[in-house]
Parts: C-alpha cells; structure tokens; sequence
C-alpha cells in the first residue's frame, strides 16, 4: 500500500490538473490513469493478502483527490449558512463517484482473476462506462465529473461528440492510458521489439487520428443561415437575498430594464435566470398573478418577442396525484411545488416546463422515505427541501412564429442524452437557464459554462445562457464561446444565432454507447459471480 498510495495519488492530481476549467494541460488526460493502472498492477502481482481491499482503497484515494480538488466548490453553498450539520452532505459528491470509480476497479481485479490482462483491462473501460451511466441515472445522479466532460475547455479536438457524445471522450482516455500503460510495463517485463513498435503505433494513431478529424471537422463547419435574435439577461441578484429581502416586483423590474435596454423590435426570445419569479405562481390563475402580469406587459414592444423565465410554480389537486404531492392546510388538498421555465407570449398563451433533472438532496430527496431524515440538512443545499414535483421527459417551447427552443434549468444541462431528446423533438437552439450564484467566484459557474459547449456540438446547436449569477453566454455550433458576461456583473447580452433543424447521429441514437457499456458490464460482472461457481461444481457422469 505505501509504496503504490503515491501512483494513486499522482493519478488524482494529473485528472484534477488536467480538467475543467484548467486551460493548456488537458493533454494529461491520456496519461492521468497510468500511475493507478501501474499501482494496481504491482498489487495484483504481488504477494499481499487482500488483494481486492488493497486496490479498492488505493484507488478510492486517488480518485477522491480528483473529485474534490475538481468539484470543491460544492461546499460554499453549506459555508454560507455555516450548519455543521450540513457538511457531511458534501460527501455525496465528493466520495459517493470515487466509491463507484473503485467499484469499478475492484470488479477489473476480479476479472483479472479469470482472464487475462488484455481481456481484464478491457472489461475495465466496459465497467467504467457502466458506473458513468449509472451515475448520471439513479437517484444519486451527479455526472458532473463523466470523463468525457475533460476535453470542455478542448473542444476543437472533440467535434466528432456530435456522433458519440460524451462517452466517446471516455473511451477515447481509456484507450490511450491503457496503451501508455502497456507501453511502460512492457519496458520492465522485457517487451518484445515488434510488440513495443506496434503498442507505440497504436498510442500515436489513438492520439493524433480522432484529434486530425476533429480540427478537419472544427476548420470545414458552416452554419446554415437561419438567424434569430436573442437576449440573455443577467440581473446579477444575490441568491440568498432574492426570496424575501429584495420584492419580487422590484427583481423584476430590474430584468425589465436590462431587457428593453438591449432588445429590438426583431427579438424573437429574451432570456431570465433560473428563478427569476422567486414568488410562488399558482399555475392555474397565473394569468392573475401580478408578478406575471409585470413580466408578460414589457413585451408588446416586440411583436415576436418570446420571454423565457425561470420561475417558482405549484399546482393544487384534489387527490394525491403524484408522488411528490403533499398535504396543505387545507383538507383534501394537495400541492405540488415546481422548478419552473415559462415561456411567455405576446398573447395570453403560457408553456410550462417542469425541472426534470432535479438535484439529488436540494431539489429531490433520493430513494424517497429512506432518506426522509436527512430532510432538515438538505434544505441548506440552496434549493427546495427535496420536495421538488418534476415532468417525465425533455421538452421544446415553440413561439407563434414557430421556433423551438429547449429550456435547459441549470443541472440539466449536464445531460447530453437527456438535451438530445429534446432537440430530436423539435428544438432548434438551447436556452439554459442559470443561477450558479451559490458556488460564488469559483471554478463551479465556469465549468458549467464549459460542459455546455459540449451540448453544442453534440447536437450542432446555438446555446444562449442567462445566469442570475453566474456567466451568460452565446455558444455556436462549434462550440465556440462567442460571447460571455463577467462575473458578478449585472447586464444583458444580445446575439443574432443561426437556429438549426439537422439532427446529429448522437441526437438520433442518443447515449447508445453507454447502453451498451453497461449491457457489457453486467454482463461481465454475472461472468466474475457464476465463472468460480462452476468451476467448483463437480463433474457428474
């Protein structure tokens, strides 16, 4: 253990330096899993006694270096209110993805125990792939640090994410590491001459062809002309003083005002943050609400104009129609609570979209009852108290003139396959929604901004995103940053986008490629149980 905790460590720090929103190193990604493949490779070889426990702790380690040195801003949202209480959340994404990470290479030191290396490492980048999908399904889900998200700051070399998505860049590491690795063991095991020419020659070629193709691709894109105009405004309102220290009627005057001092008579979407109706909105009467009424009256100026929202909504029903209905005071009645995107007309036409990929414990409480005690800690994480109603699927607002845009609330945007479906629906750019306030002046707003590049290539869409907080942006279908607000600064940005109706083989077949990594996985973790069964069974005649 003591001399292989440094390789582990080592990994961690090589992962964490090489990733978002860190500029110029992401090329330690091809080499930042060799130390811990070397470390698990010296356990596996050697003489210890629980070889499993060894490598399951030493690559927990390593892999909890990386996670919190690059999702460490997690914790300011608890520093703000100072709950000790509340600090062992953190835990949940600082150590809940390097336990599935060692998971995942305790179940390769148990393949390897049953085949061989090449097939063991193998069903490691299959294994891997299966804790990915997994992490960004369950109750759990925080696929924030999903391998493939490391080329974000690099995106000319990853255009080819608009056929595999994200979970190519996680095959793309761990095929380059996994020849690097061969490559330097084969030096102390007496490697033959043609073995190391040809484990040489496949590292170059992993390396160079998918990058050559990528910037090919990246210099030769054209956008179709197809241009709209779009506003992202950018109220610069503390999250912690919007509900209840500044009136909602005055936030929104505040967003009024940078909207009007921007837009023109062609704009056809002008863009809120995440929230920007702090004040709970009654669904069904929203057209008497006055916070509505103040919003929808700034847009007779423009004809065409569309206000996309975020807001706070509830819906009242007469029965216990969903799971996350609760009781009110009043008896027989229950309520639902949203995270909600408005998108406001001209006319007296609204579209809602609920939240629908909430956050596990500020937004959602996990696995329902079971965790009902955590309750009074979670309501410290910046959101609801896990009680948070949601919609099933994607979804696409169409404004009068028959543009759709995919209203992406912050979290959200993090999920490739999930943005897909929506554009496969009809959504002709992305509009994402922010606060991002909450993580302060820390590399959290920016990583953000960087995964949604990847969002654009993927599906070859215009991202525009208004953040209350955090950074707006106009993202093109390169995935090009062509324009960016500063932090903590309160304006609005405009940007005529080319709206794009193609869809991308990845929008089409969607995350088929971690469907079937993990099919694999399963399947390889039934071989690792059966495979020792039958051996031992006796032969009858």
């Amino acid at each position: 253990m003591k001399k292989n905790l440094p390789l582990a460590i080592l990994s961690g720090l090589l992962l964490w330096i090489a990733w978002p929103p860190t500029p110029y190193t992401t090329f330690l990604l091809f080499i930042g899993f060799v130390p811990m493949l070397l470390a698990m490779e010296n356990i596996i070889q050697s003489t210890s006694a629980k070889k499993g426990k060894l490598i399951f702790n030493t690559a927990f380690i390593g892999f909890f270096v990386w996670n919190v040195g690059s999702v460490y801003w997690v914790y300011n949202a608890l520093k703000q209110v100072g709950n000790v209480a509340a600090i062992p959340v953190t835990l949940i994404p600082y150590s809940l993805g390097p336990l599935l990470m060692a998971t995942a290479c305790w179940l390769y030191y148990r393949l390897r125990l049953l085949t061989g290396r090449g097939w063991g490492l193998a069903g490691l980048v299959c294994l891997w792939i299966g804790y990915e999908y997994l992490h960004q399904s369950w109750d759990l889900n925080f696929p924030w640090m999903t391998l493939g998200n490391g080329f974000a700051v690099s995106h000319q070399w990853i255009q080819w994410y608009e056929y595999t998505g994200v979970y190519g860049g996680t095959i793309w590491i761990w095929l380059v590491n996994i020849l690097a690795f061969l490559i330097y063991v084969g030096l102390r095991e007496a490697q033959t001459k043609q073995l190391r020419l040809k484990l040489i020659s496949g590292f170059v070629l992993a390396v160079v062809l998918p990058i050559g193709f990528s910037l090919y691709t990246y210099y030769n894109y054209t956008e179709q002309s197809n241009p709209s105009n779009i506003v992202a405004v950018q109220p610069n309102i503390d999250p912690y003083e919007k509900e209840g220290t500044i009136p909602t009627a005055t936030q929104i005057d505040i967003m009024v005002n940078l909207s009007k001092g921007i837009a023109q008579p062609n704009t056809e979407f002008i863009l809120w943050p995440e929230t920007a109706i702090p004040d709970y909105i009654d669904e069904d009467r929203i057209q008497q609400n006055p916070y509505y009424r103040q919003a929808h009256a700034f847009l007779h100026s423009y004809k065409n104009g569309n206000l996309v929202t975020g807001a706070e909504t509830y819906k009242l029903y007469n029965t216990r129609k969903t799971v996350t209905a609760s009781p009110t005071q009043q008896p027989g009645v229950y309520a639902d609570s949203f995270s909600t995107a408005l998108n406001i007309e001209n006319g007296d036409k609204v579209q809602f979209y609920h939240k629908s990929r909430l956050v596990p414990g500020a937004e959602s409480l996990p696995f329902g009852k079971a965790l009902s005690f955590l309750k009074p800690v979670f309501e410290h994480l910046g959101g609801a108290t896990g009680a948070y109603g949601s919609q099933a699927d994607a979804d696409v607002f169409y404004s009068q003139s028959g543009i759709g845009v995919d209203p992406v609330i912050c979290y959200e945007s993090i999920f490739g396959g999930y943005i897909a479906r929506s554009v496969k629906k009809g959504a002709q750019f992305i509009a994402i929604i922010t606060n991002d306030g909450w993580w302060e002046n820390t590399s959290g707003k920016d990583q953000h901004l960087d995964y949604a590049k990847l969002r654009a290539i993927e599906t070859r869409r215009w991202v525009a995103q208004s953040a209350n907080t955090g950074i707006s942006a106009f993202i093109n279908q390169r995935g090009d940053v062509v324009q960016q607000t500063k932090w903590w600064t309160k304006t609005a940005i405009k940007q005529d986008i080319n709206l794009n109706s193609d869809l991308t083989f990845y929008v089409m077949h969607g995350d088929y490629l971690p469907v079937a990594g993990s099919g694999i996985a399963v399947l390889l973790i039934l071989f690792i149980i059966i495979k020792p069964w039958v051996k031992k069974k006796p032969v009858t005649a």
